[in-house]
């Protein structure tokens, strides 16, 4: 048996290719995340000498303000928003958890290999920076910001904009 082509799966390089741009908006909104966690935590830390883990908290909690806001009006502006308790609720759920992955290890470096110079501190928010922004990467797009379906055929496009534009839908009949 046969599958026609309006029911054939993409294959892996062109779902890779169509979520590309996906992971380029993705990468360049992080960067400007990690840039302010990365800015406030250390700032945080060497303006008030709070305890590691704190201050690192504290930029990434400045950071994930920062990205939603990217996120969902850039990266995932064409996502279903009929739901934003939703959407948002699960946002911080996935956010705390890259939380605690991140910071999980500034507090792994500096209480159980003693490590306390910012080095060290900058190294491990690195590593757990990586960590969880691959976590982040895929629970957000899987879950938070549901892309609305994709329309495939050209005459049902051409009926939603039709219908759109106010205009009267023909029916079309396959005989």
């Amino acid at each position: 048996m046969t599958k026609t082509g309006a029911h054939r799966r993409p294959s892996l390089f062109q779902r890779l290719r169509g979520v590309s741009g996906e992971v380029l908006q993705f990468a360049i909104v992080g960067l400007g995340g990690i840039a302010v966690n990365f800015g406030v935590s250390n700032a945080v830390l060497h303006a008030t000498h709070w305890a590691p883990v704190r201050c690192s908290v504290i930029g990434t909690i400045v950071a994930i303000v920062a990205n939603y806001i990217g996120y969902r009006y850039w990266v995932y502006r064409d996502s279903d928003a009929a739901s934003r308790r939703r959407e948002i609720t699960l946002f911080l759920v996935f956010s705390a958890i890259g939380l605690l992955i991140e910071n999980g290890t500034v507090w792994f470096t500096t209480y159980s290999l003693a490590m306390t110079g910012t080095l060290a501190y900058n190294g491990s928010k690195v590593i757990g920076t990586g960590i969880a922004t691959l976590f982040r990467f895929f629970s957000y797009r899987t879950w938070v910001f549901k892309t609305m379906p994709e329309l495939a055929e050209p005459t049902v496009v051409a009926q939603a904009e039709r219908i759109l534009a106010d205009q009267p839908v023909q029916q079309y009949s396959n005989s």
